[in-house]
């Protein structure tokens, strides 16, 4: 595989469960540095996927790093699994479950008409568990050390919003939205609106703008092939 260090590049690298997107960066600059014995080349992402999310991250090299911006605002698309009935700090399964809600009110008919509560924009609260920075320090941090946040609502998009799949109590889904939206708080918002709770247990970014995951390599048949 040809590499153009000069120019800039952009990978596409299909994340694997529990590595970070730091942790995809660090790998691909070492290697990098190691093969082309370079000491220092740029590396960044655009778009965050937690560490319990696997897809498609874009990565990029070199004089590319300066597209970064202009690749993080393209809508993302992705599916996952919800479990109804319980709910975590963390609103995936970072953390265990805490509390229990009553799920025989909810049948297949009142998800589907749920769903449509949520397109569009609307203001959504990041989780506690994010990057998102409270007085200068990352909440992820502060959750950690149990305190309770609150962090401010922002606006987002949900371009597309469908169930794929209901084996109660796991509802499969796929969705399309905007810059900055957490699909932690999206299913989070969803059992509450469903009068219960629900945590985000699965989730796979499959398309960031027309870039798609089927067009993308492991990190390691990257590693092994420069």
């Amino acid at each position: 595989m040809s590499l153009n260090i000069k120019d800039g590049q952009l990978i596409l690298i299909d994340k694997d469960l529990n590595w970070t997107s730091f942790d995809v960066v660090n790998k691909i600059r070492y290697s990098i540095k190691k093969k082309f014995d370079v000491k220092k080349i740029k590396v960044g992402h655009a778009g965050t996927l937690d560490p319990l999310a696997t897809g498609l991250l874009l990565i990029c090299i070199g004089k590319m790093t300066k597209s970064i911006d202009n690749f993080s605002i393209m809508n993302k698309t992705y599916t996952g699994k919800m479990t109804i009935g319980s709910t975590t700090p963390s609103y995936d399964l970072e953390t265990k479950p805490n509390l229990n809600y009553p799920v025989d009110h909810i049948d297949e008919k009142l998800i589907l008409k749920t769903v449509e509560k949520f397109l569009g924009k609307t203001l959504q609260q990041p989780p506690m568990f994010s990057a998102v920075k409270k007085d200068g320090v990352r909440s992820y941090k502060l959750a950690r050390k149990g305190k309770e946040i609150k962090l401010d609502k922002r606006e987002v998009t949900i371009e597309e919003f469908k169930i794929t799949d209901i084996k109660f109590p796991e509802v499969s889904f796929s969705v399309t939205c905007s810059k900055g939206t957490y699909i932690r708080s999206l299913v989070h918002d969803f059992g509450k609106e469903l009068n219960s709770g629900a945590h985000l247990s699965e989730l796979r970014r499959t398309k960031i703008g027309d870039f798609s995951v089927e067009n993308s390599e492991k990190v390691m048949d990257f590693v092994r092939r420069i």
